[in-house]
């Protein structure tokens, strides 16, 4: 059974062009032509991966983090049985009704009860220094691999002409270069995939789960049908503004506004520019319009492209969430990821309500002691105006 559906799995014309047979791509004088058993590399090499970036966290991203100034936050709260079994057995978000039945077993006012649930909710939550080591990781990544694509491209024929993409189509020999490029990429986002669970888990959780395996079934599928010169000009268009982006993200978990609106803003010309004006325009014209010159519509031609045009519908996705940062960078003055919990905002309210806790009881002792909270003596019997 497993025997027959591989046969099926693996016909010509799921895969190739009509006339074209699988003898056609085997090695020869030299040559070295893609295989599916290729792949099977990245699986170790994105363990690998992950046991280089725990390495990297500990030994060069929270150093790093420590010179930003950037601690792990430690949320203290003063034990309660009571409530701490409400939390892991019914809710982190307790009703009005719910506040006001743990106030009176607890015997605590419900505004205490409130801050205690903000308090135990930002014990859950992933810290800045977590987020900051995810994202110099990736940064690191991306700069690296866009380096590497760069300078493995920059001598490459069809770099430049996208009629050189198609030519001698499929029997197109691999390249080390083109190998290590695909392998690495690959190998990236099964690592990122696996770390998911771990990961700091956004709004577009769904999004990233969608967008990492659509990336590594095309790679995949482009790998095995031959279409490496395309494949590598679409990594080297998506990585190039992922660094900018990783950037911004780690300014901004530093503290450092206005360099992380100015990445932000750089990242959102490069993201625009690669991905609505190069990819639909230069990537999809090469891969959807130029092949017809040369051979008639096939499977993996459509199938290929059909892929193309989803990671495509990703990028509006994603463009409308930059917009909405966008807006926040001009008119708000700030930018904050809109996929984040909101972890930041509760530690803010939380700070404010014991400054405003701290102030309130100043002006009851200021009072008690016949001051008001400008310290300024209040003579007795006479009223403000």
């Amino acid at each position: 059974m497993f025997q027959k559906f591989k046969d099926w799995f693996w016909l010509e014309k799921f895969w190739l062009p009509p006339t074209i047979k699988w003898s056609d791509l085997e090695d020869h004088d030299g040559l070295v032509f893609v295989k599916a058993s290729h792949l099977y590399m990245t699986i170790p090499y994105a363990l690998l991966l992950m046991i280089v970036r725990y390495f990297f966290e500990k030994f060069v991203a929270t150093p790093l983090a420590n010179a930003f100034g950037i601690q792990k936050a430690v949320h203290k709260i003063k034990p309660n049985a009571i409530l701490e079994n409400f939390f892991k057995h019914s809710t982190s978000q307790p009703s009005h009704n719910d506040v006001y039945g743990l106030a009176k077993k607890c015997n605590l006012t419900e505004r205490q009860v409130e801050r205690w649930f903000r308090s135990r909710r930002n014990q859950e939550r992933p810290c800045r220094m977590k987020k900051f080591r995810e994202s110099c990781w990736r940064f690191t990544f991306y700069l690296m691999i866009t380096v590497a694509g760069v300078a493995f491209l920059y001598d490459k024929p069809w770099a430049y002409d996208l009629w050189e993409v198609w030519r001698d189509y499929p029997k197109q020999p691999l390249l080390p270069s083109q190998y290590w490029y695909y392998i690495l990429e690959m190998s990236f986002y099964w690592s990122l995939l696996f770390s998911l669970g771990s990961d700091i888990k956004r709004k577009d959780f769904l999004a990233h789960v969608i967008h990492h395996l659509a990336a590594i079934s095309l790679m995949s599928f482009s790998w095995c049908a031959n279409y490496i010169r395309s494949g590598t000009l679409v990594m080297l268009v998506h990585d190039v503004s992922d660094i900018w982006l990783e950037s911004a993200k780690m300014f901004s978990y530093a503290g450092w506004k206005q360099t992380c609106n100015a990445l932000f803003l750089i990242f959102s010309v490069v993201f625009f520019i690669s991905r609505f004006i190069i990819f639909p325009f230069w990537i999809l014209y090469c891969t959807l319009i130029l092949p017809l010159h040369y051979l008639e519509p096939f499977f993996s031609y459509i199938f290929l492209n059909l892929q193309l045009m989803i990671l495509q519908g990703l990028h509006l996705y994603w463009g409308y969430l930059i917009m909405k940062m966008l807006n926040r960078c001009i008119f708000m003055k700030s930018i904050q990821d809109v996929r984040s919990d909101n972890e930041e905002e509760e530690e803010e309210e939380e700070e404010e309500e014991e400054n405003e806790e701290d102030t309130n009881s100043k002006g009851t002792e200021y009072l008690k002691n016949g001051l008001g909270t400008n310290s300024h003596l209040i003579p007795n019997g006479q009223h403000t105006r």
